[in-house]
């Protein structure tokens, strides 16, 4: 049962497809203070709460305070508010009471869930305009199912994107995509797509080709495919100011960029040097900017990743004038401790600083909005753009688009990578967490940089990151420029990562199938162990294992050095110890607390009672796989009680 409820005069995000009457009632369990712009709820020693989309910390996130401000910060550490998102769904599930929510506005809000006080929730808004969606049902998944009903359908990518990628900044011409291609290849590790970085544009101009470094792109585009590689470019959310670039001089003949107060348009910094950003909540911008990603897909290209659309902001052009004058202070002086620290805030909030998003305006819905009261939906809708221009340019083909910036309702148009993390151990448990609460959001074509984007990744590191990978949607290798490079094949253990990705092309049948089964029936890929076991007070507890699909539970390893782990079995499951599709051990294991070893390059995976896995025979490219020639691993069915899904991975 869901119920709607309002508060002040909400701005809409277009989020929700469901028509719901608006309750003339208070909303239900929480208080509102009549000084504070604030919704407050008193929680039993027993109440979790889950979901909250890509946040730091634990599955449950009781105990800190989360605020939705989509931010580009790379450095996830347990301290950081905001990450790249804002999914405000939750549910709050206890002994006494469970109820799923969703605070729907564009602007900031926080969830203080036991920060300021240990047993009070409190609902923090910038502005108090929101409609408060309330879910009841009789289980936690019950409750999702209810509120994915209600925002529509999850994006749907091509199968070959269930394939493995490699990434990295810095494949600065054809010949380094074919280097990676060839050093795949060569040591049958399979691959279907590499990742173009910014460095293949014209000045890093969106929708351009660098003539230098790739001089015939629509040839290598189509050499490339005949491998059955699909190239991905990036593309940014910001428009190089400069004479003659059509993309830029279109944009101001016909408006389509954001402005200033006073009229002008808005002067920020990213990859290029200066920028415009268009206006991607005027419907009339989304659909010219849309309608560019035509002049890549004419070259052949299949898929695309929307990056900066937070949006990131070096510096403004007003913003950086402030900053060279209030340096002038400074010239000449001796600096104290004070004064040193006061100066190196001033230069270090040149970017992404918070009065610059109060500097520009959208014309959304035919009203005019500062851009902080409507932050969190630009990166929505400059997916959405694309989303909407492929079901024009590409009617009966699928295209892979993700994007690193999101607020629900984008789920529709395209899936997430968790933005710039690091080669820390921390992140590939953070990685591991992020995935349920992804899941109930509606996104489910997500996974994290893989061995880190930032920082330099360790062997180990890599592989154990890459054991649990191999089970999330997109699986994607991706480095920055000046880190070690991390592509497999630079490692001794070699032949441990070809089997280990070469196992997850065995996985793509099941996987594939779970995914389009959780899109159909609007539920979850990942699953934590307590939405499956609600009556098991231990489940609750643990929070680093995870269900993937119906059949299989996962517990990765992320400790260094480790040779094993502790493993809480809710009930007697059939245990294979996997190294390769066809080197794997079985066993099983009963219900209760276990220590399990797992050798570097061996993954642990729990069949469940009654469920069975299929597994492919690998090949090196998705499209390979032969569906008829499936084996079965069973814990006490038989393999004709799976239901596998089958089409042909590229269809809308």
């Amino acid at each position: 049962m869901i119920k709607k409820y309002r508060i002040g005069n909400p701005i809409e995000t277009d989020s929700v497809i469901t028509s719901i009457d608006i309750e003339n009632s208070p909303i239900p369990y929480f208080e509102t203070a009549s000084d504070k712009k604030e919704l407050t709820f008193k929680m039993e020693k027993k109440d979790r709460i889950y979901g909250l989309g890509e946040t730091v910390r634990g599955i449950n996130k009781r105990g800190f305070i989360y605020t939705s401000n989509c931010s580009d910060d790379p450095i996830h550490t347990e301290d950081k508010r905001s990450l790249y998102a804002a999914q405000n769904f939750f549910v709050l599930w206890g002994k006494e009471k469970g109820f799923g929510m969703y605070v729907d506005t564009p602007g900031q809000v926080s969830f203080d869930i036991g920060y300021t006080d240990k047993d009070t929730f409190s609902i923090i808004f910038e502005d108090f305009d929101a409609d408060i969606y309330i879910i009841r049902g009789g289980s936690i998944k019950d409750i999702v199912k209810q509120f994915r009903g209600i925002i529509g359908k999850s994006y749907v990518p091509p199968r070959w994107a269930f394939g493995f990628g490699q990434s990295r900044w810095s494949y600065m011409n054809e010949q380094e995509v074919r280097d990676v291609v060839e050093n795949y290849d060569k040591l049958n590790i399979p691959i279907d797509s590499v990742y173009l970085d910014i460095d293949y544009m014209e000045r890093y101009k969106d929708f351009t080709i660098d003539d230098e470094r790739f001089p015939n792109f629509k040839a290598f585009v189509k050499e490339m495919a005949d491998k059955g590689i699909h190239l991905v470019p990036i593309i940014d959310a910001g428009v190089k100011i400069e004479e003659g670039y059509d993309i830029y001089e279109e944009g101001i003949k016909e408006d389509y960029f954001c402005k200033k107060e006073n009229g002008e348009n808005l002067v920020a910094a990213v990859w290029p040097g200066k920028v415009h950003f268009p206006d991607f909540l005027n419907e009339d911008a989304r659909y010219w900017f849309g309608n560019k990603y035509k002049f890549l897909l004419d070259y052949g290209i299949d898929g695309f990743w929307n990056d900066m659309n937070e949006p990131a902001i070096f510096y403004t052009e007003d913003h950086l004038k402030e900053v060279f004058e209030q340096l002038k202070d400074y010239e000449g002086k001796n600096l104290d401790i004070r004064s040193f620290f006061k100066m190196q805030d001033i230069v270090g909030g040149l970017e992404n600083n918070e009065e610059d998003y109060r500097r520009f305006y959208h014309d959304y819905k035919g009203k005019r909005y500062r851009h902080d009261k409507v932050h969190n939906i630009f990166g929505y809708n400059m997916t959405r753009a694309a989303g909407e221009a492929f079901e024009r340019l590409s009617p009966d083909k699928r295209i892979l688009m993700f994007s690193r910036s999101s607020y629900i309702g984008m789920h529709r148009y395209g899936g997430v990578w968790c933005g710039d993390n690091k080669s820390w151990w921390s992140h590939l448990l953070l990685n591991i967490q992020q995935m349920p609460a992804l899941s109930m959001c509606g996104f489910l074509y997500s996974g994290a940089d893989v061995g880190g984007f930032g920082a330099d990744v360790t062997e180990d590191l890599l592989m154990r990151w890459v054991e649990f990978a191999i089970f999330t949607p997109l699986f994607r290798n991706h480095s920055a420029e000046g880190t070690r490079r991390q592509e497999f094949y630079r490692f001794s253990e070699t032949d441990s990562f070809k089997n280990i990705v070469r196992l997850r092309y065995s996985l793509i049948p099941y996987l594939y199938s779970e995914f389009m089964k959780a899109v159909n029936s609007d539920g979850m890929l990942f699953t934590p162990l307590c939405f499956e076991y609600p009556d098991d007070d231990m489940a609750y507890e643990v929070e680093d294992q995870l269900f993937v699909g119906e059949s299989i539970m996962v517990a990765p390893i992320y400790k260094q050095n480790a040779t094993g782990r502790y493993v809480y079995l809710p009930e007697e499951m059939k245990l294979c110890r996997f190294r390769s599709y066809d080197d794997y051990d079985v066993e099983i294991i009963g219900q209760g607390h276990h220590y399990i070893e797992a050798e570097l390059n061996e993954i642990l995976v729990f069949i469940r009672k009654g469920h069975a896995l299929p597994l492919a025979v690998p090949t090196d490219r998705t499209e390979k796989i032969d569906y008829s020639d499936l084996k079965y691993e069973c814990f006490e069915c038989d393999e004709k009680d799976y239901e596998l899904f089958v089409d042909d991975g590229i269809s809308r």
